[in-house]
């Protein structure tokens, strides 16, 4: 089909389906039955075969519509990785429910000891039978409170090099054996947890992948992550917070009377001209066919994407001034200014560091030597440790 098929087809269908008055289980059902929900996945996995520009094609109608549904592959990193590497009986029994929204999902990868260095994670995962029985401790977790499952890389050996002692795992979240704990941020909320997790279980039936192969899996997802990433720095995460593109900054500094201002319209033209060229990286990415390059490319974007949102905070600073201090409702446009500034390290965190990225694309696209891995081949349980 071609784009204006493809947007000529979800039109009519929004338009003989959609009532904002229909119940959400409802309409869910309906999304998924049609395939929209998935549009570019396979029909054998309820998707419709569509490119990834055409999905974003089926994501901009069903907003114009105000429609929810759509979109799920790109934004669910839990049916996302298991469309990949799954198994047919873990996508039959997993994907709907999460794809229909009857299941929530949450991230369980970075440890106190393991941020930057994932592959140091410490939580182990024993086999006990048809199970898993799982220890350790988890930080920075978006959403744990709601979750049903978990994406959860864990240590299943201890006498292989840390990357291939790695399993990956749809952890069963609501059990005995798992506390959350919020963390309280520095812009006010509490976004991100701590999770305790005590003689959980989960059956291997919920492994993916092979036992000590979490790494590669982890990969994949970590791939999806750092698109989804790249999708919300394109749009505002919450009302507080002005979009970050170069319409908003230019009536942003009409209204403030400064737009005449040359340093000020300077700034507002290289914030641009960085959204031009990673919009450009990102269909590079998307047009090929190379995973690897794919995630190269992804890990390129979300650099780009972190220095756009930072750098959009510092103009937006330049062009209120003063109240760029300010916070609260008494001062909405302080306040705004105040939280994408606060924010804007969320990016430059989340999904790997923007540190951790530079040395992806440092060594597989400028092809510079990797830094000094003098413990590679040496068994994780003999690494050195401060702990």
């Amino acid at each position: 089909m071609t784009d204006d098929q493809v947007r000529e087809d979800v039109r009519a269908w929004l338009a003989a389906n959609w009532d904002p008055a229909m119940d959400r289980a409802r309409w869910a059902d309906l999304v998924f039955e049609a395939g929209w929900a998935v549009p570019s996945w396979e029909p054998q996995w309820w998707g419709r075969g569509l490119s990834d520009r055409q999905s974003r094609i089926v994501a901009t109608e069903f907003a114009a519509a105000g429609a929810p549904g759509t979109g799920h592959d790109r934004a669910n990193l839990f049916a996302c990785t298991l469309h990949d590497l799954g198994t047919d009986e873990q996508k039959h029994r997993l994907i709907p429910p999460s794809i229909r929204g009857e299941t929530k999902w949450c991230l369980l990868y970075s440890e106190p000891g393991a941020g930057s260095d994932l592959a140091g994670l410490r939580t182990r995962a024993e086999r006990d039978g048809d199970d898993w029985v799982v220890n350790g401790q988890k930080v920075w977790t978006s959403f744990a409170k709601t979750a049903d499952y978990g994406l959860l890389v864990a240590r299943t050996d201890w006498d292989v090099p840390k990357h291939n002692g790695i399993s990956f795992f749809m952890f069963p979240m609501r059990q005995p054996g798992v506390e959350v704990r919020p963390i309280h941020q520095i812009n006010g909320e509490s976004e991100f947890n701590e999770v305790f997790i005590s003689d959980a279980r989960v059956p291997d039936t919920n492994l993916v992948g092979q036992p000590g192969g979490g790494w590669s899996v982890l990969q994949v997802a970590l791939a999806y992550e750092r698109r989804l990433m790249g999708d919300l720095a394109r749009t505002s995460r919450s009302a507080r917070k002005p979009q970050a593109d170069a319409d908003s900054l230019i009536e942003m500094a009409r209204s403030a009377g400064n737009l005449d201002d040359s340093l000020i319209r300077q700034e507002i033209g290289r914030v641009e001209a960085y959204a031009a060229v990673n919009r450009w990286n990102t269909q590079r990415a998307k047009a090929t066919t190379d995973r690897a390059e794919a995630a190269t490319l992804l890990a390129l974007g979300k650099i780009a994407m972190s220095r756009i949102l930072h750098e959009t905070a510092k103009v937006q600073t330049e062009i209120v001034g003063p109240e760029a201090m300010l916070c609260g409702p008494d001062s909405p446009v302080g306040d705004a200014v105040t939280f994408r500034t606060l924010n804007a390290y969320f990016t430059s965190i989340g999904g790997g560091t923007d540190q951790i990225q530079r040395n992806i694309v440092g060594e597989r696209v400028l092809g510079l030597p990797k830094e000094p891995e003098p413990y590679r081949d040496t068994p994780f349980r003999e690494l050195p440790s401060s702990s």
